[in-house]
């Protein structure tokens, strides 16, 4: 395996219902992580981003946190 191979931390499919794992992708100001501190590769940062957006229209995560 090549050292500079990236492990994928994303399952095949992100759930805007399933907030517990998506918090793993924000700070705790509520803020997204970028793809390089998430370690994913951009198609599933993609995926995620959009996720959490969803989430945060439909009242299941905030948009910002004090």
């Amino acid at each position: 395996m090549d050292k500079n191979t990236k492990t994928q931390k994303t399952p095949v499919y992100v759930d805007y219902k399933n907030v517990a794992y998506l918090r793993h992708f924000i700070n705790p100001h509520g803020r997204m992580f970028n793809k390089g501190r998430n370690e994913v590769s951009a198609k599933h940062q993609r995926t995620i981003a959009n996720s959490i957006k969803r989430a945060r229209f439909m009242g299941l995560m905030p948009y910002v946190a004090k």
